[in-house]
């Protein structure tokens, strides 16, 4: 009788265990089934690795991405796509649709949709910024000119040009008369008798004549062939991405940063604009900043949160810096004073981090480099000046500035290599070079350790300054033509860039050294880059300066 009460219990806490593993194992296949799944594939490769598929609902303002494996195969999570008709596009070097493709996605149910890809017949129309620069002949000092052609358009318009070697000089001349927000759908010319650098240092002359040479200026096509980067593989197809399309084609999300709530802002390049995008439906809330210096360009471009949450944003040649109270929803307006303005003042760059120890706010002003200081007591800035590379006699070109938890400062030298820390106390600065000489530092950001993390825009890498030791170390990026533009080091030991030339995102993992880069499914001008790392890995987010809309890039692993 005791034996048979033992072997009633045994059975039945087995069946409880065996009710449980499938429940577990049912809850796990809800957790990863599909709302839509296939293949990609295509006459010349067959099953395709490496394919960007966006799926995107009628009607919405919000598309989905994923990456198919090396098998060709793509799956789409079920807590991604609400049922609904979702029109279907694939991102693919050289490849195109074979056709339109859509999908309707039922609750309950996995839709399936197979993908022929085929060979484009303009290649030249898909061709990324860095494609052009690996396509094209010349030599590296000659195409880095052309770094400083892709922040108002792509290099694809001066390729297809028709312009001679004076043709492009009178473009030069042309060029520097325009705000640096500037696009085709909206030029904005500077005031009064400010102009910009465009050569950079260089020759214009040689540059123009080296241009005339590869465009289509004597022959109705190139003399060169048309090449692509290969697709990314393996752990770069880890991944899902979202992009929220902004209500207005000319919005420019230059910089985009989350605050403590999850909302995602942005700054406006283009437009007297702070945005607002809640990211669980796409709305998006724009807050008109007031004009002080009319007649002057508008736009915004540095975006920094303050210990108190509020937005932070530098208002470039209207000359001023603003902070949003979104208690009040009121702006309030910090410019130059009249004795310093000049017409070609830009504020775009402030750093706030170390504020709270001594109520000073950094300001950088474009205008042969001088450094601000704004007292919040006062309200009365101080400047600085500008500061000098101990070894040329040459004026730091400072392009960002950041702080640490000390208020000290950190300038970024565009002009050349150098990283140069200011003494918040004493005021005193001093040059530290990087590792690539002439790597042309631009953003950044310092870590919780104190370290200050910056794209090295002409030196393609990641590079990072340790105070403690004064030494720096860096990481190039393996796709070349990448000219990161910020960086910024997550908790979780990784740091994260992104390429206005590639259209691709690139993490890595600082203790092996190794990246791993995430192809994004659109044309995407990059800027600020951001991360979420409440969780791991980390979430990226970044606006596409061209394109009126934010991504969110959420590696799987």
């Amino acid at each position: 009788m005791e034996t048979k009460r033992v072997l009633l219990i045994a059975g039945g806490a087995l069946a409880v265990i065996l009710l449980q593993t499938a429940s577990a194992r049912l809850h796990a296949q809800a957790q990863t089934a599909s709302a839509l799944s296939g293949q990609v594939s295509s006459v010349e490769e067959g099953p395709m690795e490496g394919v960007m598929v966006s799926a995107k609902e009628d009607g919405s303002t919000i598309s989905i991405s994923v990456v198919t494996n090396a098998a060709g195969r793509f799956a789409f999570p079920v807590a991604r796509l609400e049922p609904g008709h979702y029109a279907l596009k694939a991102r693919a070097a050289g490849y195109e649709l074979d056709g339109a493709r859509a999908a309707d996605v039922a609750s309950g149910q996995e839709a399936k949709a197979e993908i022929k890809l085929k060979k484009v017949k303009n290649l030249s129309a898909h061709l990324t910024n860095a494609e052009w620069l690996i396509s094209m002949p010349g030599t590296d000092e000659q195409k880095r000119f052309l770094l400083n052609c892709t922040g108002c358009h792509t290099l694809e318009r001066i390729m297809k040009s028709t312009h001679d070697a004076d043709g492009f000089m009178e473009v030069f001349q042309r060029m520097s008369l325009y705000y640096p927000g500037s696009t085709p759908l909206k030029p904005q010319r500077l005031a009064g008798t400010a102009n910009r650098d465009v050569e950079r240092g260089g020759n214009g002359r040689k540059t123009a004549e080296w241009l005339a040479s590869v465009n289509l200026s004597e022959e109705p096509t190139w003399a060169f062939p048309l090449k692509t980067q290969p697709r990314l593989t393996g752990k770069s197809t880890r991944v899902i991405i979202t992009e929220y399309d902004l209500p207005n084609p000319l919005i420019q999300p230059h910089d985009v940063m989350l605050d403590r709530a999850g909302n995602v802002w942005y700054s406006d390049f283009g437009q007297m604009f702070l945005g607002k995008m809640d990211p669980k439906t796409g709305k998006v809330t724009q807050y008109s900043i007031p004009v002080v210096k009319p007649g002057w360009p508008e736009g915004t471009l540095d975006l920094e949160f303050d210990t108190e949450d509020n937005p932070w944003v530098g208002v470039m040649y209207q000359n001023a810096i603003a902070k949003f109270d979104k208690k009040t929803e009121k702006f309030q307006m910090w410019t130059t004073p009249k004795e310093w303005d000049t017409d070609g003042g830009q504020l775009g760059h402030l750093a706030i981090e170390g504020t709270p120890i001594d109520n000073k706010v950094w300001i950088k002003n474009s205008d042969v480099g001088n450094i601000y200081r704004l007292d919040l007591i006062s309200n009365k800035m101080e400047n600085l000046g500008n500061f000098k590379d101990p070894q040329t006699g040459k004026r730091i070109g400072t392009y960002g500035i950041h702080s640490d938890a000390q208020n000290n400062a950190y300038l970024l030298d565009f002009s050349a290599g150098n990283i140069v820390k200011i003494d918040a106390k004493t005021k005193n600065a001093t040059v530290y070079q990087t590792p690539t000489p002439d790597s042309r530092p631009r953003r950044g950001r310092v870590d919780r350790e104190g370290r200050l993390w910056f794209a090295e825009y002409q030196g393609n890498a990641i590079g990072m300054f340790d105070p403690k030791t004064e030494r720096m170390t860096e990481w190039k990026v393996p796709t070349a033509w990448s000219a990161p533009y910020d960086a910024v080091a997550d908790r979780n030991g990784e740091a994260w860039t992104g390429s206005m030339l590639t259209d691709h995102v690139a993490r890595l993992d600082i203790k092996s050294g190794q990246y791993t880069e995430y192809m994004l499914p659109r044309p995407t001008n990059i800027r600020r880059v951001y991360v979420d790392d409440s969780k791991n890995p980390g979430t990226l987010w970044i606006g596409s300066n061209h394109g009126a809309s934010i991504v969110k890039v959420e590696p799987l692993d």
